[in-house]
């Protein structure tokens, strides 16, 4: 069957997917996927192990031919013959890259540009990139995990590509060259680069993915925002109140007259609120006449966790 492309005065997406489907014999890794990725947007890919994911990348990259479904990826369809051409404006971080441990870090972004038909004069330049031209003549035999992790990033950007893969791609890194990486990635997206990244991590990608696609069973059980996911589900916000031990009574007397909101009291003077989302306002004009007895209040949303365990157990 063929899944065209929907005709709009929208460019077209970087990454359009219609009814991608992979099986292997009674095995259903990917069933049934439609996603579109719009140029320049950072889309998170997650879902526990076995849900799909690195099944999707490969056919996406065009290593392993899809079942039944179209996927097209920088303009051209994985099955046609112009991907070829494509390929090279595609940039792939594996999970667990195999490097060769003789060759310094400047040699493998070498025999990398050779393999990708990209030049070889932007490769110093790479290193220095990702903060590793000061190791760029050391054999990679002597590189740390993460600094194997920051040459497996850089020979992703060989060629500047317009569309990135990164599956784990902070696996192994420092809090420092997290947010060097996170930062990075922003410039890309800027630029106009389209950005598809696999993390477990889901307090890295919370505040920093435009969009999630939450995989499950081989199926894409969600997409959307984190607040449209976080709407959809309807969890409850939790409130942070400190107060003074003379405004506790007239708070909780307060609280008590609003249905479905959960109390839970800390010592003297702080209280932790479960609010339901419509409450929020609500609870909010309970505590205004409290003026100066209210000493701190924090709003919590759900993390990206909760989102992704509550999506887990509405399935």
């Amino acid at each position: 069957m063929i899944y065209p492309l929907p005709k709009t005065d929208e460019p077209a997406p970087a990454i359009a997917l219609r009814g991608v489907s992979k099986h292997y014999g009674a095995i259903h890794a990917v069933d049934q996927v439609s996603l579109s990725v719009r140029p320049g947007e950072l889309l998170g890919l997650i879902g526990h192990n076995g849900a799909g994911k690195s099944t999707l990348f490969k056919m996406m990259l065009g290593l392993i031919p899809p079942s039944a479904g179209e996927l097209h990826v920088a303009g051209a369809s994985v099955r046609g013959r112009s991907f070829r051409a494509a390929r090279r404006q595609v940039g792939y971080l594996p999970e667990n890259l195999v490097l060769y441990d003789n060759l310094s870090g400047l040699e493998t972004l070498r025999f990398f540009a050779r393999l990708k038909g990209a030049s070889e004069a932007g490769c110093a330049p790479l290193l220095e990139r990702v903060g590793l031209s000061a190791a760029g003549d050391r054999p990679v035999r002597d590189y740390s995990k993460g600094m194997r992790q920051r040459l497996g990033f850089a020979q992703a950007l060989l060629g500047a590509p317009r569309v990135l893969f990164l599956d784990e791609p902070s696996n192994g890194l420092d809090p420092a060259a997290i947010r060097d990486f996170y930062a990075e990635l922003q410039r890309l997206r800027a630029a106009g680069v389209t950005i598809v990244i696999s993390s477990h991590i889901l307090a890295e990608l919370q505040q920093r993915v435009d969009r999630l696609a939450i995989m499950n069973g081989g199926r894409l059980q969600a997409e959307g925002t984190v607040a449209e996911l976080r709407e959809r589900l309807d969890l409850p916000l939790t409130l942070a109140l400190r107060t003074e031990p003379r405004a506790r009574a007239a708070l909780r007397q307060r609280l008590a007259a609003l249905p479905g909101l959960r109390v839970e009291e800390q010592g003297d003077e702080d209280l932790t609120l479960q609010c339901p989302r419509a409450l929020k306002m609500a609870v909010l004009a309970a505590l205004q006449p409290l003026g100066a007895g209210l000493l701190d209040l924090e709003i919590q949303e759900p993390s990206l966790e909760q989102v992704y365990f509550g999506l887990g157990r509405a399935a």
